[in-house]
């Protein structure tokens, strides 16, 4: 492996346990589901890190997601791989019997991020999170082993909700960053020019965008929300678990005055578990 692709290594998978929100992987389940689920996670960091943070020039960075490709497909033509997220996701991609495929999407948004940076309209935006958040979901439903056409539609659905509450968490961040996730068509129906955007504080016109794109993003939520009820076990609490975190995202952000730029908007553990529990709950009646 070349040394582009080694580039700010990580020990990424004991990171995993304290950066990110407990759905990530819940306390409570097995051992083995905690595992699976963290070497996902790890590789999903290790991949959007390529994309963001490891090398300052963008040829750099997309050399560097060719090689972690390359060592992807090496571990499914029974290869050996150096990379140590690859390696370890290799037990998992064993014995959930994860497809190539959404793995392999996951890089391939980080090289769009390297080429786009705008998006003109709302299904733009979408079809860009059929690379950068759907598949994650696809893998959580093959790590449970529930991974049929119709939980993938649903999922789809969940993970595009949340991206796009990811986004409007980020505004900010991300427009520091040189990107802009707000579609263009509603920053025109809104009256927000990007320099809003790097404002102190937000004004009324990007509070009630970000207000109508999270009252979408609850919709596409909604929609699939009867995923958590189709599943079962431990697959069922994991996934509700998900499914709470961006609804006490999105309650964090109607507290903050739908205000994304004056605080990191991130919701109260409680409330995250009050939503998880109605989830679950709810479910199983």
């Amino acid at each position: 492996m070349s040394q582009r692709a080694a580039v700010a290594p990580v020990r990424r998978i004991e990171q995993a346990r304290s950066r990110e929100n407990f759905p990530v992987a819940l306390r409570v389940l097995p051992g083995r589901y905690r595992r699976h689920l963290l070497a996902l996670y790890a590789y999903a960091r290790q991949v959007d890190d390529l994309g963001d943070e490891a090398l300052p020039d963008p040829a750099d960075r997309v050399a560097a997601l060719d090689d972690i490709e390359t060592e992807l497909r090496c571990l499914y033509a029974g290869h050996r791989v150096t990379h140590p997220v690859v390696r370890a996701l290799a037990p998992t991609v064993a014995a959930c019997r994860l497809p190539l495929d959404p793995l392999v999407r996951l890089v391939e948004a980080n090289r769009v991020d390297q080429r786009v940076t705008r998006y003109a309209t709302f299904d733009q935006l979408v079809a860009y999170c059929t690379l950068s958040a759907n598949p994650v979901g696809e893998l959580v439903l093959h790590v449970f082993g529930q991974a049929a056409p119709a939980r993938i539609a649903l999922s789809d659905r969940v993970c595009t909700a949340l991206q796009i509450v990811e986004h409007l968490q980020d505004v900010a961040e991300d427009h520091r960053r040189g990107r802009v996730y707000l579609p263009a068509e509603d920053l025109a129906r809104f009256d927000v020019t990007e320099a809003d955007l790097a404002r102190p504080t937000a004004g009324r016109q990007l509070r009630e965008l970000v207000e109508f794109s999270a009252e979408r993003a609850r919709a596409w939520l909604d929609a699939g929300a009867p995923l958590v009820s189709s599943l079962h076990g431990w697959g069922r609490l994991a996934v509700g678990g998900y499914l709470a975190g961006g609804r006490a995202t999105l309650d964090a952000l109607a507290v903050a005055d739908h205000d994304p730029l004056r605080t990191a908007v991130r919701p109260r553990g409680r409330r995250v578990l009050h939503r998880w529990l109605a989830a679950t709950v709810r479910s199983a009646g």
